[in-house]
Order: structure tokens, then C-alpha cells, then sequence
């Protein structure tokens, strides 16, 4: 996959999904997950986590025009990602299998984080050519 194309795909994804979790938290937490959103600490750790989503993306979409900086939006894209994805196998061995949407979550970081990885390896095979 071309590395605009893999960026603008998962900027698409998560700018939904960190908005719905960000804006309207007390209603889409319990009917995606089943959680009772119970206080501000709670309500104030989720909205932190979609901000950090939320600027991620905003950072990869700003590079879809800036060839420049898509090898390292690409590092970015990987690293969290990949970090997330290896939190949430973690929990699966420690805490059990989670509901659906959260494994579809989880399908979805392993692909998101493995398509950056091929388009780093583009790049790199790109520029080792150039070298040549």
C-alpha cells in the first residue's frame, strides 16, 4: 500500500471513532462497550486517551501532502499502533478475552500497524535504490 494511502485510511478510522469517544463519551462508552461511565476521573482518562488519538491523526492526515514527513508519520502510525495492539494482547493473556468490538479493534491495530511496516520497508528499499 502506498504510504498517503495508509495514512489517510487510518486517519479515517480513528477520527470517528476518537470523536465519538471524545465529544459524546457518556453515551457511546456504554452502548460500545458496556461500561457505566461513572465520574469525572474516568470521563477525564478516556477524552485524554482520544486526544492523543485525535492528534496522532491530525499529524498523519497533514502528512498525506508532505512527502517529507511520511517516514516518520509512518514511525509514528507503527509505534502507537503497535503499542496498542501489544497492550491489548497483553490483557488478553492477564485479564481475558474481551468483548467483540474490542478483538475487531485489536484485528484492526494488527492490520493498521502491519501495513505501516510494509510501507516503511518501501521506503527504505526506495532510498537504498537511490543510494545505488
Amino acid at each position: 500500500m502506498d504510504a498517503r494511502l495508509d495514512l489517510l485510511v487510518t486517519t479515517t478510522g480513528h477520527v470517528p471513532i476518537a470523536l465519538s469517544y471524545w465529544l459524546i463519551f457518556g453515551s457511546s462508552i456504554p452502548v460500545l462497550l458496556g461500561l457505566p461511565v461513572e465520574g469525572t476521573d474516568q470521563t477525564h482518562v478516556f477524552r485524554a486517551i482520544m486526544g492523543l488519538y485525535v492528534a496522532n491523526a491530525l499529524f498523519w492526515s497533514a502528512t498525506v501532502a508532505k512527502p517529507d514527513l511520511q517516514r516518520t508519520a509512518l514511525w509514528v502510525l507503527f509505534l502507537s499502533i503497535s503499542g496498542l495492539a501489544a497492550g491489548c494482547i497483553l490483557s488478553i493473556f492477564f485479564d481475558g478475552v474481551p468483548k467483540g468490538i474490542l478483538l475487531f479493534y485489536l484485528a484492526a491495530a494488527i492490520t493498521i500497524a502491519a501495513l505501516a511496516a510494509v510501507s516503511l520497508k518501501k521506503r527504505t528499499m526506495k532510498q537504498e535504490v537511490v543510494k545505488w
